[in-house]
C-alpha cells in the first residue's frame, strides 16, 4: 500500500499507486498534474517519484534519474549537431521560434510550497492539491523579440496532432504578421519538444507541405527545451498563491504575465541554450544539476 511504501499519513486506494507504478521511467510528468489527477499532497507525489519510481526533477518536469546510452548519445549528437550549425549560421538563434504546452491551474500548490522554502520558511504548509475541473491549456511560442503567438485550448480539447498542425498554422501566421523580415525569407525554424503530437506520422508531411523547418530535440531533454528551463517556470512562479474563480481569470492573468516579460529575458533564453548545449556534451548526454533556471 502508498501508506506504507512512502510514510503517507493517509492511506490511498492501491490501483492509484498501480496506475502510476506502471508508468516506471519512460516518461516525463509534472508533480502537480499527478497531485490534481490522485488527490494527493505534494510532498507524497515527491517521494512516490524519487523514492519509489527514481526520478529526478530537471527544469520543470520530473525525468527518469538515469538516462541510457542510446539517449545520452542522442542528446549528445543534437548539441553537436546545433553547436556546429551555429558556428557556420551564427543568426540561427535570432531565427528560432520555440513553443509548447502547459496547464495552468486556478491554484498551485506545488509553487506556493517551493516558495514557501525559499522564503526561508522552516515548515511551509503542505496543500493538498485536489482535483479540479478549474485550469486551462496554454500553447505559447516566442523568440528572442518576445511572444509570437498564444492561445488557450477549449476546455476538454485533447492536443493531438490535427489540432496540433492547426495551431502552427495560426503561429506562422502570427509570425508573418508580426515578424515579416523572417517570413519573406523563409528563416524562420520551429522548435518544440517531443510531446505525443509532435511524434505523429502525420506531422512530417504537414511540414513538407507547408515548407517548415523543425529543430529535431532530443527525448527527456526538459533542460534542452526553451519553455521548460524558462517561460514555464517564469509563468508559474507569477502565478504563486493565486486563487481564480473562472477560467476567463486564469487566461486573463496568464496573458498579463506573458506581456511583462522583458526583452532582455528573451534573448538571456536562447543565450542560455546555446550554453546548455556545451554543458550537456561535457556531461556526456548526463542531466546537469541546476538545471532547473537560466
Amino acid at each position: 500500500m502508498m501508506i506504507d511504501q512512502v510514510g503517507q499519513a493517509r492511506q490511498q486506494p492501491p490501483q492509484k499507486w498501480n496506475r502510476y507504478g506502471r508508468l516506471s521511467t519512460s516518461i516525463v510528468v509534472v508533480p502537480y498534474t499527478i497531485c490534481a489527477e490522485l488527490g494527493i499532497g505534494y510532498g507524497s507525489c515527491q517521494r512516490i517519484l524519487t523514492e519509489q519510481l527514481n526520478m529526478h526533477r530537471i527544469a520543470a518536469k520530473f525525468v527518469p534519474r538515469v538516462l541510457t546510452h542510446d539517449q545520452k548519445d542522442s542528446r549528445v549528437a543534437i548539441c553537436q549537431e546545433l553547436k556546429e550549425t551555429v558556428i557556420n549560421d551564427p543568426t540561427l538563434r535570432l531565427n528560432v521560434i520555440s513553443g509548447d504546452e502547459s496547464i495552468v491551474c486556478a491554484y498551485d500548490p506545488e509553487t506556493n510550497l517551493r516558495n514557501g522554502r525559499v522564503l526561508g520558511l522552516q515548515n511551509p504548509k503542505k496543500h493538498v492539491c485536489k482535483k479540479s475541473k478549474l485550469k486551462t491549456m496554454l500553447i505559447c511560442f516566442f523568440e528572442q523579440e518576445g511572444i509570437v503567438h498564444r492561445e488557450f485550448c477549449q476546455p476538454g480539447m485533447t492536443v493531438n496532432a490535427d489540432f496540433y498542425c492547426n495551431v502552427l498554422r495560426r503561429l506562422y501566421e502570427n509570425a508573418q504578421r508580426k515578424r515579416p523580415q523572417k517570413w519573406v525569407n523563409q528563416n524562420h525554424i520551429t522548435h518544440h519538444d517531443n510531446a505525443p503530437a509532435h511524434r505523429s506520422f502525420k506531422f512530417p508531411q504537414f511540414l513538407a507541405k507547408n515548407n517548415m523547418t523543425v529543430i529535431p530535440h532530443p527525448p527527456y531533454s526538459p533542460d534542452l527545451a526553451h519553455c521548460d528551463f524558462f517561460l514555464l517556470p517564469k509563468l508559474k512562479l507569477r502565478m504563486t498563491g493565486r486563487r481564480f474563480d473562472i477560467i476567463e481569470e486564469i487566461q486573463e492573468e496568464t496573458q498579463w504575465v506573458l506581456d511583462i516579460i522583458p526583452k532582455r529575458d528573451f534573448q538571456g533564453c536562447f543565450q542560455a541554450w546555446q550554453k546548455r548545449w556545451d554543458r550537456c556534451i561535457r556531461a556526456k548526454g548526463e542531466y546537469c544539476e541546476g538545471d532547473g533556471g537560466i
